[in-house]
């Protein structure tokens, strides 16, 4: 893998509704543990991304995919030196389900059963798709998706489990959730939210990690960026959308999205507003256009306006 530099493109396209897709090169990157509204299918293509899923640490190797189910607390991070480039869509649950109940004979609510699997194929079809979505070629891009999505469920699907909340402590961890999801702006101390519901801090702290797989200080910040980010699809600022959600500033703002969404709040608000850029690197400047990337031709010279954007990122990075 040539070079250093992390790059990095989270975008969507309009003609692949409820659907997120990601085009990146991370060495240092980390990704800290975190859940996602929607499925997660990432291709490698070089290098090995490892994560932590289900209480140990997978490796993914190029060639393999990364499959997250929604709201499945993981991390990531590199598994070699040189790190790893990969390729990622996220299909919503009801884009799965569609596809699964017109394909297959998976009943209940779709999942994947493993993490990892080793299939080049659809690794290959997967970059494919954001090859398809980059070019505007609307029908191959919902073809590719509708193929790699029916491909991985008939090698890899199952039926996910329903969370029912059965235990005093799942119950009590429910409600829990309500109260942060009410006053994510200006939550309360745990001894405070655990008085209020008549437990211990302690008994609180553990009920909430057996139920969603991390404390509530991290839930907060995880549910603080899925708000965020909701606020700037719907073409909040930055600045704006890091009050809002309750962290202290948008430098705050800055480092918890993009060590979630792995690009800064401000690339990505470019993005859902439909205006072009260029990949990044973490240190918000300008590099290969994703274009360029793809087929591997030399970048060219940045514009005046390019030039802006950087010192633009650069802030936002703090």
């Amino acid at each position: 893998m040539a070079g250093s530099g992390e790059r990095a493109r989270h975008w969507q396209y309009a003609e692949l509704p409820g659907v997120d897709l990601l085009r990146a090169r991370y060495v240092r990157k980390t990704f800290v543990r975190h859940t996602h509204e929607h499925f997660v299918i990432a291709g490698v293509a070089e290098g090995v991304e490892v994560f932590h899923h289900g209480g140990g640490d997978v490796y993914v190797a190029a060639g393999s995919l990364a499959l997250v189910n929604p709201d499945t607390p993981h991390t990531g991070r590199a598994g070699v030196p040189e790190g790893w480039r990969y390729g990622a869509v996220y299909p919503s649950p009801e884009v799965v389900a569609e596809i699964a109940a017109e394909t297959t004979l998976l009943r209940g609510t779709p999942g994947f059963a493993s993490p990892v699997l080793d299939d080049p194929c659809a690794v290959g079809l997967v970059h494919q798709v954001l090859r398809a979505a980059d070019e505007g070629n609307a029908l191959a891009a919902d073809t590719l998706l509708r193929v790699a999505v029916t491909r991985l469920l008939r090698l890899n699907g199952g039926r996910l489990p329903a969370r029912e909340v059965r235990t005093a402590g799942a119950r009590t961890a429910a409600r829990a959730r309500a109260v942060l999801e009410e006053r994510m702006a200006a939550p309360p101390t745990l001894e405070r939210l655990a008085a209020d519901l008549g437990t211990s801090p302690f008994s609180l702290l553990r009920s909430f990690r057996d139920t969603y797989g991390m404390p509530p200080h991290t839930w907060l910040t995880d549910a603080r960026v899925r708000r965020a980010k909701r606020l700037l699809d719907a073409g909040t600022t930055p600045a704006e959308a890091a009050v809002a959600v309750g962290f202290t500033d948008q430098p705050h703002l800055n480092r918890h999205f993009s060590r979630i969404v792995g690009v800064p709040p401000g690339a990505y608000r470019r993005e859902r507003n439909g205006d072009r850029k260029n990949v990044q690197d973490v240190r918000g400047r300008l590099l290969v256009p994703s274009e360029a990337w793809q087929n591997g031709r030399q970048p060219r010279t940045r514009t005046s306006q390019e030039q802006e954007q950087e010192q633009e990122q650069e802030q936002e990075q703090g």
